[in-house]
């Protein structure tokens, strides 16, 4: 049955997009355009769902919110394709980019996005800001040295949970000046076919 993705253009739902492309799932976009006063979503998206954010998926009568639960659910749909890996270490690896990328990389970031947005002294904070996201960076720049995937050896869902706060950062924290490896990895993410084939399906996308 064809999943249903109700889309925010320059949102987290472009992950989603990518992932259908790879797992190959049928998929429709319903596209979203943000505020232009605002960037907020607009209204229409908490017919879908009551927080009226994006990514929210349909399938089935069901409703699904929360991009990495819809990242589980959807490699559960595919039958395990790009999910956990065989070996123990690297799944413990799997699981913890999928939480990170929310819970502990893209907070940050957003903070410094709103501070961007406080005259005169929100662009102090920001600066004052930055060292925390590069404790980040510097971190997830070690990780990739070590291996070219996040869970390891193989490309899997992680990938796709980490890009959206990763090329945020590029815009907003310099995330590849001197971090060689982050920049290699947003590169071959960038340059896969079902990437681009995301980018046709969803329109504009100002961090690719």
């Amino acid at each position: 049955m064809t999943i249903i993705v109700h889309h925010l253009e320059n949102s987290r739902s472009q992950r989603v997009l990518w992932l259908l492309e790879e797992l190959g799932l049928p998929y429709e976009v319903r596209r979203y355009q943000r505020d232009k006063a605002t960037m907020l979503a607009p209204p229409e998206l908490r017919r879908i769902h009551p927080l009226g954010k994006s990514p929210v998926i349909e399938r089935e009568g069901r409703v699904v919110a929360e991009t990495g639960a819809i990242i589980e659910y959807l490699v559960e749909l595919a039958d395990g394709r790009l999910g956990p890996p065989a070996h123990r270490d690297d799944t413990l690896r799997y699981r913890h980019f999928l939480h990170y990328a929310e819970g502990s990389l893209m907070p940050p970031l957003l903070v410094k996005l709103v501070l961007g947005r406080v005259p005169v002294l929100g662009k102090v904070a920001q600066k004052r800001f930055q060292p925390m996201i590069d404790v980040h960076l510097d971190y997830v720049e070690a990780e990739l040295a070590q291996r070219p995937w996040f869970a390891g050896r193989e490309f899997t869902a992680a990938d796709v949970m980490m890009s959206f706060p990763l090329e945020a950062a590029v815009a907003r924290a310099a995330a590849t000046e001197g971090r060689r490896h982050i920049a290699d990895w947003l590169a071959r993410i960038h340059a896969r076919p079902a990437y681009r084939a995301a980018l046709e399906r969803g329109g504009p996308y100002a961090y690719a």
